[in-house]
Protein backbone atom coordinates (compact mmCIF):
# COMPACT_ATOMS: atom_id res chain seq x y z
CA UNK A 1 0.00 0.00 0.00
CA UNK A 2 1.37 3.39 -1.02
CA UNK A 3 1.46 5.73 1.95
CA UNK A 4 0.38 9.35 1.58
CA UNK A 5 3.18 11.72 2.53
CA UNK A 6 1.97 14.30 5.07
CA UNK A 7 3.60 17.53 6.22
CA UNK A 8 2.36 19.08 9.48
CA UNK A 9 2.53 22.83 10.10
CA UNK A 10 1.50 24.21 13.49
CA UNK A 11 3.30 26.47 15.94
CA UNK A 12 1.97 24.56 18.97
CA UNK A 13 4.47 21.75 19.42
CA UNK A 14 2.33 19.61 21.72
CA UNK A 15 -0.63 19.72 19.31
CA UNK A 16 1.66 18.97 16.37
CA UNK A 17 3.17 15.99 18.19
CA UNK A 18 -0.33 14.70 18.87
CA UNK A 19 -1.20 14.93 15.18
CA UNK A 20 2.04 13.21 14.25
CA UNK A 21 1.20 10.34 16.58
CA UNK A 22 -2.32 9.93 15.20
CA UNK A 23 -1.34 10.11 11.54
CA UNK A 24 1.88 8.15 11.95
CA UNK A 25 -0.07 5.16 13.27
CA UNK A 26 -2.11 4.88 10.07
CA UNK A 27 -1.09 2.23 7.52
CA UNK A 28 -1.88 4.52 4.58
CA UNK A 29 -0.18 7.71 5.82
CA UNK A 30 3.25 8.80 6.97
CA UNK A 31 4.44 12.09 8.45
CA UNK A 32 7.45 13.18 6.42
CA UNK A 33 8.05 16.53 8.09
CA UNK A 34 6.92 19.16 10.55
CA UNK A 35 7.00 22.96 10.44
CA UNK A 36 6.62 25.58 13.14
CA UNK A 37 5.34 28.41 10.93
CA UNK A 38 4.18 29.24 7.41
CA UNK A 39 7.60 30.08 5.99
CA UNK A 40 9.10 26.83 7.26
CA UNK A 41 6.10 24.96 5.83
CA UNK A 42 6.69 26.58 2.42
CA UNK A 43 10.40 25.70 2.46
CA UNK A 44 9.84 22.12 3.62
CA UNK A 45 7.02 21.58 1.13
CA UNK A 46 9.42 22.34 -1.72
CA UNK A 47 12.01 20.02 -0.22
CA UNK A 48 9.74 17.10 0.74
CA UNK A 49 6.97 17.42 -1.89
CA UNK A 50 4.25 15.97 0.37
CA UNK A 51 0.95 14.69 -0.95
CA UNK A 52 -0.90 16.57 1.79
CA UNK A 53 -0.15 19.46 4.12
CA UNK A 54 -2.16 19.81 7.32
CA UNK A 55 -1.66 23.46 8.25
CA UNK A 56 -2.72 25.74 11.08
CA UNK A 57 -4.35 28.97 9.88
CA UNK A 58 -2.84 31.28 12.49
CA UNK A 59 0.92 31.03 12.92
CA UNK A 60 3.60 33.64 13.68
CA UNK A 61 5.35 35.31 10.77
CA UNK A 62 3.85 33.92 7.57
CA UNK A 63 0.36 32.67 8.36
CA UNK A 64 -1.18 29.49 7.03
CA UNK A 65 -3.24 31.15 4.31
CA UNK A 66 -0.26 32.94 2.78
CA UNK A 67 1.80 29.74 3.05
CA UNK A 68 -1.00 27.84 1.27
CA UNK A 69 -1.05 30.41 -1.53
CA UNK A 70 2.71 30.18 -2.04
CA UNK A 71 2.78 26.39 -1.85
CA UNK A 72 0.01 26.05 -4.46
CA UNK A 73 1.97 28.31 -6.83
CA UNK A 74 4.97 25.97 -6.88
CA UNK A 75 3.28 22.66 -5.99
CA UNK A 76 -0.24 22.84 -7.46
CA UNK A 77 -0.86 19.12 -6.96
CA UNK A 78 -0.23 19.25 -3.21
CA UNK A 79 -3.43 19.02 -1.17
CA UNK A 80 -3.74 21.52 1.67
CA UNK A 81 -6.12 21.18 4.59
CA UNK A 82 -6.31 24.05 7.07
CA UNK A 83 -6.83 23.70 10.81
CA UNK A 84 -8.28 26.43 13.02
CA UNK A 85 -9.70 27.03 16.47
CA UNK A 86 -12.11 29.69 15.17
CA UNK A 87 -15.02 29.41 12.77
CA UNK A 88 -14.22 32.69 11.01
CA UNK A 89 -16.13 33.02 7.72
CA UNK A 90 -13.62 35.43 6.19
CA UNK A 91 -10.70 33.12 6.92
CA UNK A 92 -12.67 30.17 5.57
CA UNK A 93 -13.33 31.82 2.20
CA UNK A 94 -9.82 33.32 2.08
CA UNK A 95 -8.32 29.85 2.60
CA UNK A 96 -10.48 28.30 -0.12
CA UNK A 97 -9.61 31.14 -2.52
CA UNK A 98 -5.93 30.49 -1.92
CA UNK A 99 -6.07 26.81 -2.78
CA UNK A 100 -7.02 24.99 0.41
CA UNK A 101 -9.09 21.86 -0.17
CA UNK A 102 -10.17 21.58 3.42
CA UNK A 103 -10.89 23.70 6.48
CA UNK A 104 -11.32 21.89 9.77
CA UNK A 105 -11.93 23.02 13.33
CA UNK A 106 -9.39 21.75 15.86
CA UNK A 107 -12.22 20.43 18.04
CA UNK A 108 -12.64 17.60 15.51
CA UNK A 109 -12.28 14.01 16.75
CA UNK A 110 -9.28 12.06 15.55
CA UNK A 111 -11.28 9.45 13.64
CA UNK A 112 -13.28 12.12 11.81
CA UNK A 113 -10.06 13.98 11.03
CA UNK A 114 -8.55 10.88 9.45
CA UNK A 115 -11.68 10.28 7.39
CA UNK A 116 -11.61 13.90 6.18
CA UNK A 117 -7.94 13.66 5.25
CA UNK A 118 -8.50 10.45 3.31
CA UNK A 119 -11.39 12.15 1.52
CA UNK A 120 -9.15 15.11 0.65
CA UNK A 121 -6.57 12.72 -0.80
CA UNK A 122 -9.33 11.31 -3.01
CA UNK A 123 -10.13 14.81 -4.22
CA UNK A 124 -13.07 15.51 -1.92
CA UNK A 125 -13.57 18.73 0.05
CA UNK A 126 -12.64 18.36 3.71
CA UNK A 127 -14.72 20.92 5.57
CA UNK A 128 -16.21 20.66 9.06
CA UNK A 129 -20.01 20.21 8.77
CA UNK A 130 -20.84 23.52 10.47
CA UNK A 131 -18.55 25.37 8.07
CA UNK A 132 -19.78 23.42 5.03
CA UNK A 133 -23.25 24.80 5.72
CA UNK A 134 -21.90 28.33 5.44
CA UNK A 135 -20.20 27.55 2.15
CA UNK A 136 -23.48 26.20 0.76
CA UNK A 137 -25.38 29.25 2.00
CA UNK A 138 -22.88 31.53 0.31
CA UNK A 139 -23.10 29.52 -2.91
CA UNK A 140 -26.90 29.82 -2.89
CA UNK A 141 -26.62 33.56 -2.32
CA UNK A 142 -24.22 33.92 -5.21
CA UNK A 143 -26.44 31.82 -7.47
CA UNK A 144 -29.23 34.33 -6.81
CA UNK A 145 -27.07 37.22 -7.92
CA UNK A 146 -25.43 38.12 -4.62
CA UNK A 147 -21.95 39.60 -4.69
CA UNK A 148 -19.30 38.86 -2.11
CA UNK A 149 -17.15 41.82 -1.12
CA UNK A 150 -17.27 43.32 -4.62
CA UNK A 151 -14.22 45.19 -5.84
CA UNK A 152 -14.56 48.79 -6.95
CA UNK A 153 -12.89 50.35 -10.00
CA UNK A 154 -9.67 50.74 -8.05
CA UNK A 155 -9.42 47.02 -7.29
CA UNK A 156 -10.06 47.24 -3.53
CA UNK A 157 -12.99 45.46 -1.94
CA UNK A 158 -15.26 47.28 0.48
CA UNK A 159 -13.65 45.48 3.41
CA UNK A 160 -10.15 46.32 2.18
CA UNK A 161 -11.14 49.99 1.98
CA UNK A 162 -12.44 49.82 5.56
CA UNK A 163 -9.14 48.30 6.71
CA UNK A 164 -7.15 50.90 4.78
CA UNK A 165 -9.10 53.77 6.35
CA UNK A 166 -8.32 52.40 9.80
CA UNK A 167 -4.66 51.81 8.96
CA UNK A 168 -4.25 55.30 7.46
CA UNK A 169 -5.47 56.74 10.76
CA UNK A 170 -2.64 54.96 12.54
CA UNK A 171 -4.60 52.02 13.96
CA UNK A 172 -2.65 48.87 14.77
CA UNK A 173 -3.69 45.47 13.42
CA UNK A 174 -5.25 44.60 16.79
CA UNK A 175 -7.19 47.88 16.85
CA UNK A 176 -8.42 47.31 13.29
CA UNK A 177 -9.52 43.77 14.18
CA UNK A 178 -11.48 45.07 17.17
CA UNK A 179 -13.04 47.96 15.24
CA UNK A 180 -14.21 45.78 12.33
CA UNK A 181 -14.96 42.68 14.44
CA UNK A 182 -12.65 40.43 12.43
CA UNK A 183 -9.66 38.31 13.41
CA UNK A 184 -6.10 39.60 13.58
CA UNK A 185 -5.12 37.10 10.92
CA UNK A 186 -7.82 38.44 8.59
CA UNK A 187 -6.54 42.00 9.08
CA UNK A 188 -3.03 40.92 8.12
CA UNK A 189 -4.37 39.20 5.01
CA UNK A 190 -6.28 42.34 3.99
CA UNK A 191 -3.23 44.55 4.55
CA UNK A 192 -1.13 42.22 2.42
CA UNK A 193 -3.72 42.29 -0.37
CA UNK A 194 -4.01 46.10 -0.19
CA UNK A 195 -0.27 46.58 -0.56
CA UNK A 196 -0.16 44.18 -3.51
CA UNK A 197 -3.13 45.80 -5.30
CA UNK A 198 -1.80 49.34 -4.84
CA UNK A 199 1.75 48.23 -5.77
CA UNK A 200 3.31 49.68 -2.62
CA UNK A 201 5.36 48.21 0.21
CA UNK A 202 4.24 50.18 3.28
CA UNK A 203 0.98 51.30 4.86
CA UNK A 204 2.05 54.94 4.58
CA UNK A 205 2.52 54.55 0.83
CA UNK A 206 -0.83 52.77 0.57
CA UNK A 207 -2.58 55.62 2.38
CA UNK A 208 -0.90 58.16 0.07
CA UNK A 209 -1.93 56.30 -3.10
CA UNK A 210 -5.45 55.81 -1.75
CA UNK A 211 -5.82 59.54 -1.09
CA UNK A 212 -4.59 60.30 -4.60
CA UNK A 213 -7.23 57.95 -5.99
CA UNK A 214 -9.93 59.40 -3.78
CA UNK A 215 -10.42 56.25 -1.75
CA UNK A 216 -9.95 58.03 1.58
Amino acid sequence: MKQARVLLADDHVLFREGLAGIIGNQPDMQVVGEANDGLEAFVKAQELKPDLILMDVQMPGMDGIEAARQVKQVLPETIIVMLTVRSDDELLFEALKNGAQGYLLKEIRSQELLEMLRGALRGEAAISPTLAGRVLSEFRRLSKGGIVDQEDDNGLTEREQQVLVQASNGATDKEIAAALNISLNTVKTHIRNILAKLHVSTRREAAKVARQKGLL
